[in-house]
């Protein structure tokens, strides 16, 4: 006789969600109304079964592993089939309304896909959608004009799940001579967001500490704006490759190091919602390409 698979519980990975998500197991149980040990409880039912630790402090912030991060993603949508599968077999229908932004990067590759295929599947959800900055989207948050956002994080923070990180990369036109200029000391030529920027900052901090002189030669408002100045040939930019146009080419061997930047979903703090839970899980699942593995 075959063995009988073992089944992971529902409620235990509902409880891991919500602890990351909460940047803690304490603030999960108050969500859930369950006490902190029954949480802890779960939490360490789960890694029995899985065989492997789930989470590791880091300052006082909670961390996932290796492990956890994978888990995390089956866990997604393991609960978004249930609640999906109840509400299916109940006849009911999800309702409300959701304001959701995205970062320029996200805009053209996820929002058409995830709001179209959204919108189809639960047309009696309102959906309104914003591409923006970092900056705007946070304060829309903070306003509560806006319900989920996609954006950019430097800096862990509790209460906004942290998807994973993205490479960045050092982005020009083949035509532009990097290597001569590098050889030659002249100021390397940055397109860049206006002020205040993480990808901006994170730029010019890596090429002073690699003592290669730089200079602002093109500055923008938008991300379209920095794709056509790069492919003009202007200089050089540093961004993940998402909507990265096939003109452009990367550098790896002549620029310092550029590292990676977090991807966070940062949402209004609304209470419980399905719709919005639902699109909160798609939206992270879409991103996990984006994420480095």
């Amino acid at each position: 006789m075959n063995k009988v698979p073992e089944c992971l519980d529902m409620d235990a990975l509902r409880s891991f969600v919500a602890g990351i998500d909460a940047g803690s197991f304490a603030s999960a149980a108050q969500h859930l109304c369950r006490s902190t040990s029954a949480i802890s409880a779960q939490l360490k039912k789960l890694e029995q079964q899985c065989g492997t630790a789930l989470v590791m402090k880091k300052g006082r912030h909670l961390q996932l592993t290796r492990s956890g991060e994978q888990l995390m993603s089956y866990a997604r949508r393991l609960l978004s089939l249930n609640d999906e599968t109840l509400r299916a077999v109940r006849g009911e229908a999800l309702q409300g309304e959701i304001r959701i932004g995205m970062q320029e990067d996200f805009g053209e590759a996820l929002m058409p896909a995830i709001l179209g295929a959204f919108n189809r599947q639960h047309p009696e959800v309102m959906l309104t959608a914003r591409v923006d900055r970092n900056l705007p989207l946070l304060t829309a948050l903070a306003r509560h004009e806006l319900d989920l956002a996609l954006l950019w994080q430097a800096e862990p923070q509790a209460g906004t799940p942290l998807i994973g990180q993205c490479p960045l990369a050092w982005i020009y036109h083949p035509d532009v001579d990097l290597a001569g200029m590098l050889q030659r000391g002249e100021p390397l030529p940055l397109v860049v967001f206006d002020a205040p920027c993480v990808m901006r900052s994170r730029a010019i901090d890596a090429l002073d500490a690699a003592a290669i002189p730089w200079r602002v030669v093109f500055t923008s408002h938008s991300l379209s704006g920095i794709w056509a100045a790069l492919q003009a040939g202007l200089g050089v930019t540093l961004r993940t490759r998402a909507g990265m146009p096939d003109r452009l080419v990367t550098e790896s061997q002549r620029l310092p190091p550029p590292g990676t930047l977090g991807i966070a979903l940062a949402r209004a703090d609304r209470g419980e919602d399905p719709a919005r839970t639902l699109l909160q899980q798609l939206i992270a699942e879409a991103a996990l390409p984006f994420v480095q593995r």
